[in-house]
Formats: C-alpha cells, sequence, structure tokens
C-alpha cells in the first residue's frame, strides 16, 4: 500500500512540475501578447484622435511631394482609428492588423523625408539623426512584427 501512496504521490510532483514548468509559461506568454493586444489598441487609438487635434505636429512630418497634406493627415488619423477599433473584435482583428502593417508601409516615406530634412522640423519636432534612423530600420520594422503577432491572437 505505500509503494500505491509512493506511485501517486510522485505522479502529483510530476503534474505539478509539469504545470509550473510548461502550462504556466504558455499562460504568462498569453497574458502577456493580450497586454501587447491592448497597448496597441490604445496606441493607435490615441494616435488616430491625435492627428484631428493636432494635425501641426503631422503636417511638416508628410513630404512635401505629396499633395493634400491635410487629406493624407486626417486619412491616417481615421485609419488609425478603424484599425484599433478593428484589433478589438476577434472577428476583424487579423485583417485590422493587415491594415496596420499596410499603413505602417505607407508611413515610410515621412520617415525617409525626416531623416532627409535632418530629424528637425522647424518650430517642431526634432530629434538627433540617429534616432530618427533608429526609428525606421529598428522600432518600425518592430511594429510591424506587433501588428503581425496581434492579429493572430485569439
Amino acid at each position: 500500500m505505500s509503494s500505491f501512496f509512493m506511485g501517486f504521490d510522485s505522479s502529483l510532483v510530476l503534474f505539478a512540475f509539469l504545470e509550473i514548468n510548461c502550462l504556466k509559461p504558455l499562460a504568462m506568454k498569453q497574458k502577456v501578447f493580450r497586454i501587447g493586444l491592448y497597448l496597441m489598441i490604445s496606441f493607435y487609438l490615441i494616435g488616430g484622435i491625435n492627428h484631428f487635434l493636432n494635425p501641426s505636429f503631422y503636417l511638416p512630418l508628410i513630404p512635401d511631394y505629396f499633395p493634400q497634406k491635410e487629406l493624407i493627415n486626417y486619412l491616417a488619423g481615421i485609419f488609425e482609428l478603424v484599425f484599433s477599433i478593428g484589433l478589438v473584435f476577434h472577428r476583424f482583428r487579423k485583417l485590422a492588423s493587415y491594415g496596420i502593417i499596410l499603413m505602417l508601409i505607407a508611413f515610410i516615406p515621412s520617415h525617409i523625408y525626416f531623416i532627409q530634412i535632418d530629424a528637425c522640423v522647424p518650430d517642431g519636432l526634432c530629434t538627433p539623426v540617429w534616432v530618427a534612423w533608429v526609428r525606421l530600420l529598428i522600432i518600425h520594422p518592430l511594429l510591424i512584427l506587433w501588428a503581425w503577432v496581434s492579429g493572430s491572437l485569439d
């Protein structure tokens, strides 16, 4: 009878070990991804609203060779709002994440333009040029990856 309890106890220990080492990290990973999704929703929701509240921040960042800068700014705000709301609903999440990825690709000319003007808008945003390069080459691809991962969440 003691061997029965020994086997029972060791299987409980094994189950507890698996629970801690296998299931918990998966649950933790899902929580981290879920928090990332909520952050992304907030990021694009606030950014989209800001395109309407503070257009003077965005207009100088739109390259001069684009016509109708105001329209581009408002469209960017609308798309950010629509895609952030789309991320909320599972049914539209993948489509919204694809939209964000396409939008981020569409923003690349603005990042290049910012580098071309030495990362400084007169009477506006000024950063070291290396920061603009980091945004274009590192942060922008990470945002695209973030959107891709968020689109695959259940």
